[in-house]
């Protein structure tokens, strides 16, 4: 499934809530205006439950 697809399915809320960062920093990754710290990206894959390869596409 893709990454789009996965995250389509959460709220930014949602999202922002089990990455334990706001909405608005939510916000910002989805519009490329900040990317996630590296220690979020563990979470981030885990919690979309995708593979790091998907991510980076």
């Amino acid at each position: 499934m893709e990454v789009r697809k996965k995250i389509a399915a959460l709220t930014q809320e949602e999202l922002a809530e089990a990455m334990e960062v706001s909405r608005q920093t939510v916000y910002k990754w989805e519009h490329d205006l900040a990317n996630p710290e590296l220690s979020k990206l563990e979470k981030l894959i885990k919690t979309l439950n995708i593979s790091f390869d998907d991510l980076l596409k």
